[in-house]
């Protein structure tokens, strides 16, 4: 199988613990992450540095996986990365990752499914939920230890999946 490349989307003050753990996994290559510093650097260069950086981290990823947190969904940025990423062709997937502990070792709350913000047309031009075509998945069990076992063994094939969907798509 193929090791594909894979552009991580997520709330970076609220979720980067749960995020790292997910990217620590090593199933997908995740984009590289930005330092604190880094980010306040791309940061201080207002929203065209931000458009600019998050356009250069997706080049030659095949994949968007949107990490979803309890505060995800309707954030700016998340929503221009579900947005380019769809704009862009790749695959698209989300998974919750309420379960997960952060840094002071609690889990979350589950948050909304940032898909159904958005509408995509079909192949006859009516609009459909994005979130009634691109998969969100809650991973199965209660605690952190279940979650994680749940999405390291099911990443690749939801990195995978996501990509034969949109191929489906206009």
């Amino acid at each position: 199988m193929i090791r594909r490349r894979v552009f991580y989307s997520f709330h970076y003050a609220a979720d980067s613990w749960r995020a790292a753990t997910v990217r620590n996994i090593g199933v997908v290559e995740g984009n590289r992450p930005a330092t604190d510093n880094q980010w306040e650097d791309v940061k201080r260069g207002g929203d065209k540095a931000i458009k600019e950086w998050i356009n250069d981290q997706m080049k030659y990823r095949s994949c968007t996986l949107v990490l979803v947190g309890a505060w995800t969904a309707g954030r700016h940025w998340i929503d221009y990365e579900i947005k380019k990423s769809w704009q862009l062709g790749k695959g698209l997937a989300g998974i919750h990752i309420h379960k997960l502990l952060d840094q002071d070792r609690n889990q979350s709350w589950m948050g909304r499914n940032p898909f159904q913000d958005f509408t995509v047309p079909d192949q006859y031009g009516y609009q459909h939920s994005l979130s009634s075509v691109v998969k969100c998945y809650d991973p199965v069990g209660y605690d952190s230890r279940q979650c994680y076992s749940w999405i390291k063994n099911h990443l690749a094939n939801v990195v995978e999946e996501a990509i034969r969907i949109r191929a489906n798509y206009p």
